[in-house]
């Protein structure tokens, strides 16, 4: 399992290493057993740089995930899930903007992208409909999981030396 963790902005402090143990229960709750996923914390300007250089939408998202794994492959003969392999990009200022309107935090915002981006590079999709509302529902209970099983406000707190 390497998940890694880049914080490219300066909107809010992030604890990377409690990012991680989210994650890390976030692949065992999906049984995802071999991972390489990347993770870029980032702020507007270079979200809305990778959305229009990579999927030409303009300005920013809350996340956009690259899957860097071969689609057909992702699942061998004898039905074993292969290593996940992918990057995300997740929007800090988004999440900040959204938590705002939904009245929520805006760290649980951030993990939500997170889920969501994994849930993507599993192979869900949410372009129609009934696809979305089956993702959303998926989205929902692990997001709810993570945050009965860690206080995802201490996001915002750097982890302290030692710990």
């Amino acid at each position: 399992m390497n998940v890694i963790i880049a914080n490219r902005q300066r909107t809010k402090k992030i604890n990377a290493r409690l990012l991680k143990q989210i994650v890390s229960e976030l692949f065992e709750e999906l049984k995802i057993a071999e991972a390489e996923l990347g993770i870029n914390l980032t702020a507007a300007p270079e979200m809305t740089l990778v959305n229009e250089t990579f999927l030409q939408h303009e300005g920013s998202t809350d996340v956009i995930t690259f899957d860097h794994a071969v689609a057909e492959k992702r699942k061998a003969e004898s039905g074993k899930q292969k290593p996940l392999h992918g990057e995300l990009f997740v929007c800090v200022d988004e999440a900040v903007l959204q938590a705002k309107k939904l009245g929520v935090n805006w760290q649980s915002e951030v993990v939500r992208y997170i889920v969501h981006g994994v849930l993507h590079l599993l192979g869900h999709d949410d372009l129609r409909a009934d696809l979305r509302r089956k993702m959303k529902r998926e989205e929902n209970r692990l997001v709810r999981l993570l945050a009965r099983r860690f206080a995802l406000a201490q996001l915002s707190r750097p982890a302290k030396m030692g710990a």
